[in-house]
Protein backbone atom coordinates (compact mmCIF):
# COMPACT_ATOMS: atom_id res chain seq x y z
CA UNK A 1 0.00 0.00 0.00
CA UNK A 2 2.62 2.57 1.07
CA UNK A 3 5.05 1.32 -1.61
CA UNK A 4 2.44 2.08 -4.28
CA UNK A 5 1.88 5.54 -2.80
CA UNK A 6 5.62 6.31 -2.77
CA UNK A 7 5.93 5.21 -6.41
CA UNK A 8 2.91 7.35 -7.32
CA UNK A 9 4.39 10.39 -5.57
CA UNK A 10 7.87 9.85 -7.10
CA UNK A 11 6.27 9.89 -10.54
CA UNK A 12 4.47 13.13 -9.66
CA UNK A 13 7.50 15.47 -9.69
CA UNK A 14 5.58 18.43 -8.25
CA UNK A 15 4.39 16.52 -5.20
CA UNK A 16 7.60 14.52 -4.76
CA UNK A 17 9.53 17.65 -3.79
CA UNK A 18 6.69 18.49 -1.38
CA UNK A 19 6.40 15.03 0.21
CA UNK A 20 9.75 13.26 -0.07
CA UNK A 21 10.80 14.39 3.41
CA UNK A 22 7.57 12.92 4.82
CA UNK A 23 9.06 9.42 4.56
CA UNK A 24 11.77 9.20 7.22
CA UNK A 25 13.97 6.12 6.90
CA UNK A 26 15.45 4.72 10.11
CA UNK A 27 17.62 1.74 10.92
CA UNK A 28 16.88 0.34 14.35
CA UNK A 29 18.41 -2.48 16.37
CA UNK A 30 16.48 -5.44 17.74
CA UNK A 31 14.34 -4.80 20.82
CA UNK A 32 13.79 -1.15 19.85
CA UNK A 33 10.40 0.10 21.03
CA UNK A 34 8.72 2.30 18.40
CA UNK A 35 5.52 2.81 20.36
CA UNK A 36 4.98 2.07 24.05
CA UNK A 37 1.66 0.77 25.34
CA UNK A 38 -0.21 3.80 26.74
CA UNK A 39 1.45 6.35 24.42
CA UNK A 40 -0.43 8.09 21.62
CA UNK A 41 0.66 6.94 18.18
CA UNK A 42 1.82 9.72 15.87
CA UNK A 43 3.42 7.54 13.18
CA UNK A 44 2.76 4.75 10.74
CA UNK A 45 5.77 2.55 10.02
CA UNK A 46 6.52 0.57 6.87
CA UNK A 47 9.06 -2.22 7.13
CA UNK A 48 11.71 -2.12 4.41
CA UNK A 49 13.77 -4.89 6.03
CA UNK A 50 13.28 -6.73 9.29
CA UNK A 51 10.51 -7.75 11.66
CA UNK A 52 8.30 -5.99 14.20
CA UNK A 53 5.86 -7.38 16.72
CA UNK A 54 2.87 -5.99 18.57
CA UNK A 55 2.45 -6.99 22.18
CA UNK A 56 0.76 -5.94 25.41
CA UNK A 57 1.43 -6.45 29.08
CA UNK A 58 -0.96 -8.69 31.02
CA UNK A 59 -0.17 -8.95 34.74
CA UNK A 60 3.56 -8.46 34.10
CA UNK A 61 3.60 -10.97 31.24
CA UNK A 62 4.26 -9.91 27.66
CA UNK A 63 1.67 -11.27 25.21
CA UNK A 64 2.56 -11.12 21.50
CA UNK A 65 -0.41 -10.94 19.16
CA UNK A 66 1.00 -10.07 15.75
CA UNK A 67 4.20 -10.06 13.69
CA UNK A 68 5.05 -7.91 10.66
CA UNK A 69 7.67 -8.34 7.94
CA UNK A 70 9.01 -6.57 4.85
CA UNK A 71 6.56 -4.40 2.93
CA UNK A 72 3.95 -4.33 5.69
CA UNK A 73 2.65 -1.15 7.32
CA UNK A 74 2.45 -1.18 11.12
CA UNK A 75 0.63 1.18 13.47
CA UNK A 76 -1.66 1.31 16.44
CA UNK A 77 -4.50 2.34 14.13
CA UNK A 78 -7.01 3.33 16.81
CA UNK A 79 -4.39 5.38 18.62
CA UNK A 80 -3.13 6.95 15.38
CA UNK A 81 -6.55 7.85 13.99
CA UNK A 82 -8.28 8.86 17.23
CA UNK A 83 -5.30 10.11 19.26
CA UNK A 84 -6.06 7.68 22.10
CA UNK A 85 -3.43 5.82 24.14
CA UNK A 86 -2.21 2.69 22.38
CA UNK A 87 -3.36 -0.61 23.83
CA UNK A 88 -0.08 -2.27 22.81
CA UNK A 89 3.64 -1.83 22.20
CA UNK A 90 5.35 -2.01 18.79
CA UNK A 91 8.90 -3.39 19.00
CA UNK A 92 11.56 -4.71 16.62
CA UNK A 93 12.55 -8.37 16.86
CA UNK A 94 15.64 -8.10 14.67
CA UNK A 95 17.65 -5.22 13.18
CA UNK A 96 15.06 -3.44 11.06
CA UNK A 97 14.87 -0.66 8.49
CA UNK A 98 11.61 1.28 8.55
CA UNK A 99 9.99 4.22 6.84
CA UNK A 100 8.12 6.41 9.30
CA UNK A 101 5.31 8.79 8.33
CA UNK A 102 3.91 11.20 10.91
CA UNK A 103 0.18 11.79 11.28
CA UNK A 104 0.20 15.36 9.90
CA UNK A 105 2.08 14.30 6.75
CA UNK A 106 -0.10 11.22 6.37
CA UNK A 107 -3.24 13.36 6.45
CA UNK A 108 -1.76 15.70 3.80
CA UNK A 109 -1.01 12.65 1.63
CA UNK A 110 -4.61 11.46 1.95
CA UNK A 111 -5.83 14.89 0.79
CA UNK A 112 -3.38 15.05 -2.11
CA UNK A 113 -4.09 11.45 -3.22
CA UNK A 114 -7.76 10.59 -2.54
CA UNK A 115 -7.34 7.15 -4.16
CA UNK A 116 -4.86 6.33 -1.43
CA UNK A 117 -7.66 6.79 1.12
CA UNK A 118 -9.41 3.74 -0.39
CA UNK A 119 -6.19 1.75 -0.10
CA UNK A 120 -5.84 2.79 3.52
CA UNK A 121 -9.41 1.68 4.24
CA UNK A 122 -8.65 -1.67 2.59
CA UNK A 123 -5.61 -1.98 4.88
CA UNK A 124 -7.79 -1.32 7.95
CA UNK A 125 -10.38 -3.90 6.85
CA UNK A 126 -7.60 -6.43 6.25
CA UNK A 127 -6.30 -5.84 9.78
CA UNK A 128 -9.81 -6.35 11.21
CA UNK A 129 -10.06 -9.63 9.28
CA UNK A 130 -6.70 -10.81 10.66
CA UNK A 131 -7.63 -9.82 14.21
CA UNK A 132 -10.95 -11.67 13.85
CA UNK A 133 -9.15 -14.81 12.69
CA UNK A 134 -6.71 -14.59 15.59
CA UNK A 135 -9.55 -14.10 18.05
CA UNK A 136 -11.50 -17.09 16.74
CA UNK A 137 -8.39 -19.26 16.65
CA UNK A 138 -7.72 -18.55 20.33
CA UNK A 139 -11.28 -19.65 21.17
CA UNK A 140 -11.76 -22.70 18.95
CA UNK A 141 -8.30 -24.15 18.19
CA UNK A 142 -5.99 -26.10 20.46
CA UNK A 143 -2.39 -24.90 20.86
CA UNK A 144 -1.33 -27.83 18.62
CA UNK A 145 -3.77 -26.69 15.90
CA UNK A 146 -2.58 -23.08 16.20
CA UNK A 147 1.04 -24.23 15.83
CA UNK A 148 0.23 -26.40 12.79
CA UNK A 149 -1.61 -23.47 11.20
CA UNK A 150 1.41 -21.27 11.85
CA UNK A 151 3.78 -23.73 10.17
CA UNK A 152 1.45 -24.13 7.19
CA UNK A 153 0.49 -20.50 6.62
CA UNK A 154 3.43 -18.54 8.07
CA UNK A 155 6.62 -20.62 7.85
CA UNK A 156 8.72 -17.42 7.87
CA UNK A 157 7.76 -16.93 11.52
CA UNK A 158 9.35 -20.22 12.56
CA UNK A 159 12.60 -19.26 10.83
CA UNK A 160 12.88 -15.65 12.00
CA UNK A 161 11.06 -15.23 15.30
CA UNK A 162 12.49 -16.40 18.66
CA UNK A 163 10.60 -19.34 20.17
CA UNK A 164 9.48 -17.46 23.30
CA UNK A 165 7.66 -14.90 21.11
CA UNK A 166 6.05 -17.70 19.08
CA UNK A 167 4.91 -19.37 22.32
CA UNK A 168 3.46 -16.06 23.53
CA UNK A 169 1.69 -15.59 20.17
CA UNK A 170 0.19 -19.08 20.43
CA UNK A 171 -0.94 -18.43 24.01
CA UNK A 172 1.27 -21.11 25.55
CA UNK A 173 4.51 -21.35 27.53
CA UNK A 174 7.86 -21.98 25.81
CA UNK A 175 7.92 -25.42 27.49
CA UNK A 176 4.52 -26.30 25.97
CA UNK A 177 5.75 -25.13 22.57
CA UNK A 178 8.80 -27.35 22.92
CA UNK A 179 6.54 -30.35 23.70
CA UNK A 180 4.33 -29.61 20.68
CA UNK A 181 7.40 -29.30 18.43
CA UNK A 182 8.82 -32.59 19.78
CA UNK A 183 5.52 -34.39 19.11
CA UNK A 184 5.47 -32.93 15.60
CA UNK A 185 8.99 -34.18 14.78
CA UNK A 186 8.44 -37.67 16.28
Amino acid sequence: MIDKLITLIKNDKENWTRFQESFVEKEISSKTVLLQEGEISNNIFVIKKGCLREWFNKDGKDITFQFFFEGQPVASIDSFMNQKPSLFTIESIEPTTILSICKADFEKLLLAYPDFNTGFQDFIFQRFRIYGQLFLSRIKDTPQERYEDLIKNHPELIKRVPQHYIASFLGITPISLSRIRNRKSS
